[in-house]
């Protein structure tokens, strides 16, 4: 399931991880348990990270050559992130700014939109052009399997109730 958050996001919450990280903090060596669980949810997103970063690098050079340096910088900038507490508790796998490629920080957010991006001709200032990416790319990675990573997210979740559960018993 895809949003539109800065830049754009898969994410897997559920209601019952607010009360799991509340379990966390009142255990002993709650600070660990929630590493743990952070670890554990990041794992279980890392195929999904990695679909997307496929989908990336097979869209086409719109020039024909074979330089991949926009691809391979959006790639890199693919990764799950876990949040247990603050404004949200969740786990997504994102799509983060590149702020270091050619000016270019919306790249990810630009080369997934049927709108694309303006940009000048290179040598040429004053000439401006339109330009498409591989529209959905970060969407269609994830077409048919967000259930399979929302229920692996939840099965780590289930694992470390399971753990605490197990302690307090």
């Amino acid at each position: 399931m895809a949003s539109g958050g800065p830049p754009f996001e898969l994410r897997a919450t559920h209601e019952g991880l607010d009360a799991l990280v509340a379990a966390l903090r009142a255990e002993e060596d709650g600070k660990a348990l929630r590493k743990d669980l952070a670890k554990n949810l990041r794992e279980v997103l890392k195929p999904a990270a990695a679909e997307a970063k496929s989908a990336i690098m097979g869209m086409g050079s719109s020039a024909g050559g074979t330089a991949p340096g926009l691809r391979s910088a959006i790639a890199k900038k693919i990764r799950p992130e876990v949040k247990l507490g603050g404004r949200w508790s969740g786990a997504r796998v994102k799509a983060f700014k590149t702020k270091t490629v050619r000016g270019f920080p919306n790249a990810p957010k630009r080369t997934n939109s049927a709108r694309g991006w303006r940009h000048p001709v290179y040598g040429n200032r004053e000439v401006w052009v339109q330009q498409r990416g591989k529209v959905d790319w970060f969407d269609d990675a994830f077409q048919g399997r967000t259930n399979h990573y929302r229920q692996a997210v939840l099965d780590a979740m289930e694992d470390m109730a399971r753990r605490i559960a197990e302690r307090a018993g």
